[in-house]
């Protein structure tokens, strides 16, 4: 009798064990997100349901896991949660490409106003009927200013395209390609060559200025719109190059076209316009986004930006190509520039690591500037201000914005300086440069009344660079 309950303790005792087995099993399969419960039921392989447990329990040791079973919960209450901020951001980036990047609809716009006759230019027959222009990545910042990397006759390439007006036209009744004409509303059927010649001179006029070098930048205009050499321009030219010179950067790379540090127009269709490719198209290699600001430590960003940056002779080169660009816009053949937006992002270089403007939205004529600010109503000098820093004076009194610039491109090029070229900066040279570097941050005042000033401070920091690579490879 006694080694019959005996038997039925030791088979209590073990239904009990098994009953706990199963528990255990029921809540590790809970507490793995049912992974390995499942794995069971299908007869997942044995290597598969260890590598799953991997994953899942990595981190946390068995002896850890037995005395802290909330931790596994912790743990994947984590980890869900780390899945759910990657598919926002996942989400977001898909988001803002989706709604930045446009192309299709650009390209298929010109497409059918070249089809239809109403628009020419010298890369329509590549991009609507051999398909030689073709987008690579988008490099947009604005739905309404389309920016791509293409490839065109086996050469990088940039492509812009402006759909301000395309996209109210894909809300139109009747069809996606409906929009407003303006855009190729001029000149009208009918006009002569010399009517066409004094629209645009009255329009450059107001753009750059009253030069005495005017007809030749209109003459310029005129043979670039004739784009098959026939001496002549038709009604389509015409269209297509008045469209462009509404664009602010298309003016300002037909005059600055000799200029050796202002990317190239190599060609047009429309309002689209191609420029060559800029390998580099900012200083500083890193730029970080927006929404990663609040969380990303502006040291940390500081510090691999100079640990991304070229070597400093070569940064020294780029340097003086910077300089050499303000020098020609400080007072060229078509009178002044400037630059009212000298971030980081704006300024760029070449694989050869020569100095070139990445765009030219930054940068605005004299006459355009003044014009904004001539009769402009302030409170303060902020309400004077074109772009991000072109900044006049406020007359409190009169509470109008005078309308010369305070601070000169120089002085700005300069405070954009400071971070880029001293860091690394040869122990010999560093004591003069950081020297220059404040005399030409503190640059102000009219720039008709500092031309001597300006030339000289400019000269000094270039010649002070200049002694230090010329005759390495560096030069």
């Amino acid at each position: 009798m006694e080694m019959v309950l005996l038997l039925l303790k030791r088979t209590q005792l073990a239904c009990r064990l098994q009953r706990r087995k199963r528990h255990e099993k029921v809540t590790a399969c809970l507490e793995s997100n049912l992974y390995l419960c499942c794995a069971s039921s299908v007869k997942m392989p044995r290597s598969l349901r260890r590598l799953v447990h991997l994953v899942l329990f990595c981190p946390l040791s068995k002896g850890l896991q037995s005395r802290l079973p909330a931790v596994k919960v912790k743990y994947l209450l984590v980890a869900w949660f780390g899945i759910l901020v990657a598919s926002w951001v996942i989400y977001m980036q898909y988001s803002s490409y989706s709604e930045l990047c446009r192309g299709h609809v650009c390209t298929m716009l010109i497409c059918d106003h070249y089809r239809r006759g109403i628009i020419s230019g010298s890369v329509c027959k590549s991009l609507c009927e051999e398909k030689t222009l073709s987008f690579q990545h988008c490099l947009s910042t604005s739905p309404t200013h389309q920016v791509y990397s293409a490839v065109w006759k086996e050469k990088a390439v940039l492509v812009k395209c402006g759909i301000e007006e395309s996209m109210r036209g894909e809300t139109g009744p009747d069809s996606p390609l409906w929009h407003d004409n303006n855009l190729y509303d001029k000149p009208t059927r009918g006009t002569s060559m010399d009517e066409f010649r004094a629209m645009l001179h009255s329009f450059l006029k107001d753009s750059v200025g009253e030069q005495s070098s005017l007809g030749t930048l209109v003459t310029r205009v005129i043979s670039l719109a004739d784009v098959n050499g026939d001496g002549k321009v038709s009604l389509a030219e015409a269209k297509s190059m008045w469209a462009l010179l509404q664009i602010n950067e298309f003016v300002l790379m037909v005059a600055l076209q000799d200029k050796e540090h202002a990317p190239h127009l190599l060609g047009f269709c429309g309002d689209l316009y191609v420029t060559e490719h800029v390998a580099h198209s900012a200083l500083f290699r890193l730029e970080v986004p927006g929404w990663l600001q609040p969380v990303f430590p502006e040291a940390l960003g500081v510090a691999l930006n100079q640990w991304l940056a070229p070597a400093w002779p070569r940064r020294a080169r780029i340097t003086i190509g910077l300089l050499e660009f303000v020098e020609e816009v400080f007072h060229g053949v078509y009178g002044s520039f400037y630059i009212c937006d000298a971030s980081p992002r704006r300024v760029g270089y070449n694989a050869k690591y020569d100095f070139k403007m990445a765009d030219l939205q930054s940068v605005a004529s004299e006459a355009t500037v003044k014009g904004f600010l001539r009769g402009r109503t302030c409170e303060a000098n902020a309400d004077c201000t074109y772009g991000r820093d072109c900044t006049a004076t406020c007359d409190r009194l009169a509470r109008q914005c005078n309308v010369e610039v305070v601070q000169p491109n120089l002085a700005k090029v300069c405070a954009l300086l400071q971070d880029f070229l001293l860091f690394g900066a040869p122990s010999d040279l560093r004591e003069d440069l950081e020297k220059q570097l404040r005399t030409c941050v503190t640059l102000s005042g009219l720039a008709s009344q500092m031309e001597v000033h300006h030339s000289l401070v400019l000269n000094n920091l270039k010649t002070l660079l200049w002694k230090k690579i010329s005759n390495t490879k560096y030069s």
